[in-house]
């Protein structure tokens, strides 16, 4: 048998929520959810993030847009965009006399998983309290638009964004989009380059009746090819030049 908990059947249950029925989190709801994303696993306990509570109503409406056209954004009651910040920790050192090098991508790269490690906590928390969530990856898109609206300095990136709301009954109702089977997921001790034989039978659910390879060539346009995927990556580019 099984062992589970509510912790786990948290986890597992989870989906991402994008219609929400308008009503209000309270503020030691939201209090509750930005405990949870301070009090994660952080490397060296340096907290390399800062969450930026977007309560601004033009604001969201301009992310809503930004982040690929997407006006759900902006009917979500809480907005949080978690952003990699290697600045804070460099101010501190140059103005207690450190004499501190520069921030590198490495210290970018730790901060990202500070900040990631963040996120799921609040998205965590907020299941925990019936509040669904979405997390919406194209902040990192629109480099230019992000780093003026939401007022960026050198060092600090928007590594990802959570719309939070209560759940409308059709989507607590939508099934979860199955996930893959462990075994092609989990590999002992080092990594496995799977076959193409693995690498079908690994994803083959999400064909869906259709040839497999007409849903993977599909998927591929779709995302990997796609303009904001593409877009995704300059913005990143931009940032990263920063860390150079």
């Amino acid at each position: 048998m099984t062992h589970t908990n509510p912790i786990l059947e948290s986890l597992k249950a989870r989906k991402s929520v994008r219609a929400f029925t308008g009503e209000p989190i309270t503020d030691e709801q939201k209090l509750l959810i930005l405990e949870a994303a301070v009090n994660a696993p952080s490397a060296g306990n340096q907290q390399l993030y800062t969450i930026l509570d977007i309560t601004d109503q033009k604001l969201k409406e301009i992310l809503a847009d930004s982040c690929d056209h997407q006006p759900f954004i902006a009917k979500a009651d809480m907005v949080l965009v978690f952003c990699a910040d290697c600045k804070k920790w460099y101010d501190l050192f140059q103005a207690e006399g450190c004499d501190p090098r520069k921030p590198g991508v490495g210290d970018l790269l730790l901060a990202v998983t500070d900040t990631a490690i963040a996120a799921q906590n609040a998205v965590t928390a907020a299941e925990s309290l019936g509040i669904g969530s979405c997390y919406i990856g194209d902040i990192l898109e629109q480099y230019e638009i992000h780093r003026q609206v939401l007022e960026l300095p050198d060092y600090v990136m928007p590594c990802c964004m959570a719309v939070f709301g209560f759940p409308t009954e059709q989507q607590k109702a939508r099934q979860k989009p199955r996930r893959c089977d462990m075994a092609h997921i989990v590999h002992e001790n080092t990594y496995r380059s799977m076959d193409h034989q693995e690498l079908t039978a690994m994803l083959s659910h999400n064909a869906v009746g259709r040839p497999f390879s007409d849903w993977v060539n599909a998927f591929c346009d779709r995302k990997y090819n796609s303009d904001f995927s593409r877009e995704m990556t300059r913005s990143v580019a931009e940032y990263l030049k920063e860390f150079e």
